[in-house]
């Protein structure tokens, strides 16, 4: 049964942070569970996750925290604290292996990212935050996406996007993402490193307060080529690509070999990096920055944010999954959706 929330004269209601469950079976309800009981999400916004509550309570209850958001069936009209909204049939069969992937979580995942951006797109929440997704399960669904971010960007009807994962210590914008390492030389063209490039310095910039941060654009072979020996993309691709980075006034080095471009000297450097494939660019950050980092998507009409781990479906609903990675990308949302909402700033 849906609530509907009472407010005395002195609270005020809040624009929504809409946060995906995710995959039930994995430690997706259990950051949920743990967003909702944090004290400090933000005077600005409230989390209303959306999920199943009984999947959230069973949890809640497993690992002994409390859980006294209140349920609603529909999308309430305002709020001033964290909130449950629980789509109706979106997961009638609540019998599910912890751990493991199955069609019913990956169908309900699919329905609470469509309502979270269902409601972002008119205008009720302010932004939306996906807790993680089995890519496997979904696609047992018949949901067939590769990921969050190719699945938003499909049904938001944008081309021109791309993955970012966000921290303090480094920030890694992809030209190419989930797809096999065989395809990615014939991925890459001058036009989608440029975009990518447009992309990253315009977040980048805004994120970390910059109108011209340094970009720094990674080799796709061994020592970015080696002049052509061990690869021509470097001469043919990225090269002209990076000329028309520099024309559009955005600072670049490059193309670096990629073994040398993350030590600390080079990091001091750089506040954003370009790669070429998913490992390249994921690979340093997780060793850098794998308990707070956040992946956002880049281009969308939205703000989208996520932890950069997975389902962790071997810890699944034990309490041992860091909650960190999710807090981050919950206050990197709010953070942002303020000046966007307001109109003051864009991050396409």
């Amino acid at each position: 049964m849906s609530q509907t929330p009472t407010f005395s004269s002195t609270q005020i209601a809040k624009p929504m942070i809409a946060v995906s469950m995710g995959d039930a079976a994995g430690v997706g309800p259990e950051l949920c569970v743990q967003l909702l009981a944090r004290k400090d999400t933000g005077a600005d916004c409230v989390p209303l996750i959306v999920g199943d509550y009984e999947i959230l309570a069973r949890v809640a209850r497993k690992l002994n925290v409390p859980l006294t958001a209140p349920r609603f069936d529909a999308v309430p009209a305002a709020l001033n604290q964290g909130a449950v909204y629980d789509p109706p049939a979106a997961m009638p069969d609540k019998n599910i292996e912890i751990g493991k992937n199955q069609a019913a979580c990956g169908r309900a995942a699919a329905r609470y990212i469509g309502e979270a951006l269902r409601g972002c797109m008119e205008g009720r929440f302010a932004a939306m935050v996906t807790a993680p997704i089995s890519k496997k399960a979904l696609n047992m669904a018949g949901v067939n996406y590769p990921g969050h971010t190719e699945m938003l960007a499909d049904l938001t009807h944008t081309q021109n996007y791309a993955m970012l994962l966000y921290s303090k210590e480094i920030a890694c914008a992809f030209v190419t993402c989930h797809q096999a390492l065989s395809s990615v030389s014939d991925s890459l063209s001058v036009e989608r490193i440029v975009d990518v490039a447009n992309l990253a310095a315009n977040t980048i910039g805004t994120l970390r307060d910059k109108d011209a941060p340094n970009l720094c654009l990674l080799g796709l072979n061994p020592h970015a080529g080696e002049e052509g020996l061990f690869g021509d993309e470097e001469l043919t691709v990225l090269a002209p690509a990076k000329k028309k980075i520099e024309d559009r006034g955005i600072h670049v080095d490059g193309p670096i070999p990629p073994d040398t471009a993350f030590t600390p000297q080079a990091r001091a450097r750089y506040d954003g990096y370009i790669a070429m494939y998913h490992d390249q660019g994921s690979i340093p950050f997780k060793m850098l920055a794998f308990d707070t980092g956040v992946n956002i998507t880049m281009g969308l009409p939205i703000i989208r944010t996520s932890p950069d781990h997975g389902t962790a479906f071997d810890i699944a609903w034990q309490g041992k999954v860091r909650p960190d990675s999710f807090f981050s990308a919950y206050d990197l949302a709010a953070r942002l959706s303020t000046p966007y909402r307001q109109g003051t700033k864009t991050l396409v």
